[in-house]
């Protein structure tokens, strides 16, 4: 129904994005709707959403009206593409580590990270990643196949020792160049100290008059959300969010 409503919809790209991240507003937070199988399938669920597979989403069905394919399978063609390495199903060609997806889905040619100008970009991450592996019992998968670790590893070892650009979150502001820098349906990630991990939450990116909120499946609100909080003022209250690295859909 999103894809026909919006098959016409003749706006910029961060328009259309927001439009359709718009549409879920309301849709229950549920973590782990990926992880109801002891095998590795295609997933599509809408009516529950976290955090990736709300990105996931809304990307999925950007694409289908970007390229003006409109069916089921189209669809899930894109998610597949979008949500696993190659787009070969296969709980190790997962992108698991939300770094991972930013690549892989560079690569195909979805999005593209932004980390310039410097400022606002004056902070760099550098990937030691090893949070899945060090916490097998909190994946169910890898609980019943511990076979599967090794992949895991091998994708941990990848991205470990990679560096980012990002922006520190004491900088985010509503200025100028905020605003030239991060664009309405640029997808946030949002950086964490926690040990092991690269990012701890995503989003989308939406202006308002005061400043920068985010479009989100919220696990405090328990649905998605156009956040009323400043994201300032959401990050704030989370002492390991460091600050936001910037993907932005293509």
């Amino acid at each position: 129904n999103i894809i026909r409503k919006y098959s016409n919809h003749e706006t910029t790209s961060s328009r259309l994005i927001i439009a359709i991240a718009r549409e879920f507003k309301g849709i229950p937070y549920v973590a782990k709707t990926l992880e109801n199988s002891s095998e590795e399938n295609l997933i599509v669920n809408l009516r529950e959403l976290d955090c990736t597979t709300y990105i996931e989403s809304v990307l999925a069905i950007y694409e289908c009206i970007k390229n003006k394919k409109m069916s089921f399978e189209h669809y899930c063609d894109y998610l597949r593409k979008i949500r696993y390495i190659d787009g070969t199903v296969s709980y190790p060609n997962r992108q698991h580590y939300f770094s991972e997806w930013i690549d892989e889905n560079t690569k195909d040619g979805f999005v593209k990270e932004i980390q310039a100008p410097n400022p606002p970009f004056t902070s760099l991450q550098k990937l030691s990643i090893n949070f899945m592996t060090t916490h097998t019992s909190l994946y169910p998968m890898l609980k019943q196949h511990p076979e599967m670790v090794d992949s895991i590893a091998r994708m941990e070892n990848r991205l470990s020792g990679k560096s980012y650009r990002y922006i520190p979150k004491s900088a985010i502001s509503n200025t100028k160049l905020m605003r030239s820098t991060v664009h309405d349906g640029d997808i946030i990630a949002i950086t964490t100290s926690k040990a092991g991990l690269d990012t701890s939450h995503i989003g989308i990116a939406v202006w308002h008059k005061d400043g920068l909120h985010m479009l989100n499946a919220s696990q405090i609100h328990k649905k998605v959300v156009e956040e009323p909080m400043l994201l300032y003022q959401y990050m704030k209250k989370h002492p390991s969010q460091t600050g936001i690295r910037i993907i932005r859909v293509i």
